[in-house]
């Protein structure tokens, strides 16, 4: 067994003993199908995991209108959606993905293993939402439940939020009235570990930068900047960019 393999086959064993954690003891039958890139499926007799992933897309968003309907029962039809779409995006996929390190443990073929692939959002979520489905598939409903309470949990405490409409569409149509140039956003720095950073993000109208906004991804981060933008009187800003020093 190569090196790489036995580092596969650990990460392996510590996210299946957290999942266990989460959804209760038993076997997971198809988890290192969950795991499967399609680029390492075309090498190897094993199966990926895109029909889990079609599975666990649609058991996803069952749990989290669940979970909506139960803990926001003022909200009406068209903020649950939001907020829906908000919870079980890619980005918000990934967050919960990257906090429990599960690129780590997604075989890959030999070229998507010399590219960044591991960490790709689109690969992270992927492989979030075929985990949902291996669950739902060894525990019932019940278990993926469970999971998509635990992979929702952050994202759902700015639920707040979730439910307006996209603050980045806001300000545009905000700055667009008063003739001024669209916003455009720029990342100012990162902090944190690799496999878990925190992006900060500054949103410029004209020449002034209109708001800053962190976050654990650059989507959301710009939409707190927009909507530091949107809580600000942009008639107050200058027509020359304040800090133009920082960050360069």
């Amino acid at each position: 067994m190569t090196a790489r393999e036995t580092e596969l086959l650990a990460a392996r064993a510590r996210l299946k003993a957290r999942v266990i954690e989460i959804v209760g003891d038993g076997d997971i039958p198809r988890f290192e199908e969950a795991l499967t890139h399609p680029s390492y499926a075309n090498e190897s007799s094993e199966p990926d995991n895109q029909r889990l992933e079609f599975l666990g897309d649609a058991v996803l968003g069952l749990c989290v209108s669940e979970l909506l309907s139960r803990e926001k029962p003022e909200a009406d039809e068209g903020v649950l959606t939001r907020m829906r779409s908000a919870l079980v995006n890619a980005e918000a996929l990934a967050l919960w993905a990257r906090a429990e390190r599960i690129g780590e443990a997604i075989a890959l073929g030999k070229g998507a293993r010399a590219g960044s692939e591991r960490e790709q959002t689109n690969v992270l979520a992927d492989a979030v939402e075929a985990l949902v489905a291996c669950v739902y598939e060894a525990r019932g409903l019940g278990g993926a439940r469970r999971l998509v309470e635990h992979v929702v949990r952050e994202p759902m405490q700015e639920a707040g939020q979730l439910g307006i409409r996209d603050p980045k569409s806001l300000l545009q149509e905000e700055v667009q009235a008063r003739g001024l140039p669209a916003p455009t956003y720029r990342v100012r720095g990162m902090s944190g570990p690799q496999h878990d950073p925190t992006f900060e993000v500054e949103v410029i109208v004209g020449d002034a930068v209109a708001g800053v906004g962190e976050g654990r991804s650059k989507r959301v981060a710009e939409r707190v900047a927009a909507l530091a933008a949107l809580k600000a009187r942009l008639e107050d800003l200058p027509r020359e960019r304040e800090g133009s020093s920082e960050g360069g």
